[in-house]
């Protein structure tokens, strides 16, 4: 077992329904992690996150250690009282941010050496340095080993490198990492969409041990199905006794698809991002409030829903406010987001439970649509 305790309660098919216990309080899975990047969920204050239903956020080592700095969190604290957040925190290794948007990136066996796209100051990060920022600087609860990402599509010899260098960086993460009380570390399954890179990368993480175990290098480009195809072989290879964590995923169909393969943890962007954008998810599907079919429309988004960015404001006050460009638009959209993302979760732990995700499935492929004018977020943070 790992540092913290993880007890699978249900399962209906491959679905799991459990309970990851950590020291700042349990999380039920499957769940969703709004994403901190830079000390803050996105325009929203964290009672707004907690009320939304977040127990646990991530945090990004990458952009942290750049601004203000991992050293300067620690001195004031540590990044829960930092940002002033009592609950578990997950943070990222800073792998995926280095690769996709620091100006110069140079991978060795040391690790990555790389210009800040802030002001192009030059940074290494090694599994030593990724593991003293996560773990000791910075606090978190759950920290993620350095992996080496590559862009989409790769061939099968630059993935195979990719994921034998991470494992050789995970074993210095563990090894750095040592053994802790109240703090978890997972490892990174790699491997692009070849099964037997896939199989190789898991083999290599349990020789080497983890408290948990994530998939990493999807939700690339890829696309939906072929996502999906690499999960229906990829989380069985990683133990059932602990979480298993999909990074950077995503969509709420590929959410209940990933969930009713066993994924039980989650992160993404996408929430607060669409919403900063004017984009609202419906059990219907995404909606983008700046649309003039919304100029008159009286109902919420959601009346049934608690969340008073949901139930309290009707479209057409919504579109004003994408139209005017005001914050206040993008903070109750986000909010909103939020608010779908995590209900989405408990709908999904409900049904795994009750032994009829099938029926869930089914209803909510249904009913969810994405127009085909559906809009980009915009910024990959």
């Amino acid at each position: 077992m790992g540092a913290f305790p993880f007890h699978l309660e249900a399962t209906d098919g491959a679905a799991r329904a459990g309970r990851f216990e950590t020291p700042r309080g349990a999380i039920e899975t499957p769940a969703f992690m709004p994403v901190g990047t830079a000390g803050t969920v996105k325009a929203l204050t964290l009672d707004q996150v907690r009320a939304a239903g977040a127990r646990i956020l991530l945090g990004n080592t990458y952009h942290l250690m750049l601004r203000p700095g991992a050293e300067r969190v620690a001195r004031l604290g540590g990044l829960h009282r930092f940002m002033g957040w009592e609950g578990p925190i997950l943070t990222d290794s800073g792998g995926f941010q280095v690769m996709s948007l620091a100006k110069i990136a140079k991978v060795g066996e040391a690790g990555v050496e790389f210009q800040s796209h802030i002001d192009g100051a030059r940074h290494a990060l090694s599994p030593e340095r990724s593991i003293a920022i996560q773990a000791d600087l910075m606090g978190a609860d759950i920290a993620m080993q350095l992996d080496q990402c590559i862009a989409w599509p790769a061939d099968e010899e630059a993935a195979a490198a990719a994921l034998r260098l991470s494992a050789r960086w995970g074993m210095r993460c563990k090894a750095a990492f040592g053994a802790r009380d109240g703090q978890a570390l997972f490892g990174i399954q790699q491997g692009s969409t070849f099964e037997a890179l896939r199989r190789e990368s898991s083999q290599r993480l349990l020789e080497t041990g983890f408290d948990g175990y994530a998939i990493g290098g999807l939700a690339v480009g890829e696309g939906h199905d072929a996502m999906c195809g690499v999960l229906d072989y990829a989380v069985d290879l990683l133990p059932a006794d602990r979480p298993r964590y999909l990074m950077g995923v995503g969509k709420p169909p590929d959410l209940v698809e990933a969930a009713a393969r066993g994924v039980d943890l989650f992160d993404c962007v996408l929430p607060t991002r669409s919403g900063r954008h004017g984009q609202a998810f419906t059990r219907d599907g995404p909606i983008h409030l700046g649309n003039a079919r919304f100029a008159d429309d009286d109902a919420p988004l959601d009346a049934a829903n608690a969340c008073p960015a949901s139930a309290n404001y009707s479209k057409a006050y919504l579109h004003h406010l994408v139209k005017s460009k005001e914050i206040l638009g993008q903070v109750l959209l986000s909010w909103h987001n939020l608010a779908f993302y995590h209900g989405l979760m408990d709908g999904l732990r409900g049904a795994i439970r009750e032994h009829r995700l099938e029926v869930f499935r089914r209803s909510f492929q249904a009913r969810y649509r994405a127009p085909a004018d559906q809009p980009t977020a915009g910024s990959p943070i």
